[in-house]
């Protein structure tokens, strides 16, 4: 099964991103691949950055250009093909644990969303 991550933002750090944690993450990268498991991942540019929502709501489409009110920004995506929720987890949950790790301060959340599949 499929699983389609993002990533969000919860507390930035004034500092740079450490060597060491994105040594970490390619290594991460590195081993998810390998097995199987990671199809893509991509970072994205902030909303600001010719980010676009289309939103329909009464019978009324509208297009807003960013960046968007939201303090929480998504900054990247993952594709997982894995066995079960729990393993897409166990994956988020070790990207996440790097940054704890490595950078103090940061925080953020990933979504975990099962991709439908005929």
């Amino acid at each position: 099964m499929r699983y389609f991550t993002t990533l969000r933002v919860t507390a930035q750090p004034t500092t740079p991103p450490p060597s060491a944690l994105m040594e970490a993450i390619m290594a991460l990268g590195a081993e998810a691949t390998a097995s199987g498991a990671l199809l893509d991942t991509a970072g994205l540019m902030p909303s600001a950055a010719g980010g676009a929502r289309v939103q329909l709501a009464d019978g009324t489409l509208t297009v807003t250009d960013g960046p968007f009110a939201e303090a929480k920004e998504l900054i990247s995506y993952a594709v997982y093909d894995v066995r079960s929720r729990e393993e897409a987890v166990e994956w988020a949950s070790r990207f996440l644990r790097l940054h704890q790790e490595h950078w103090d301060g940061w925080g953020g959340e990933v979504d975990v969303m099962r991709v439908y599949e005929p």
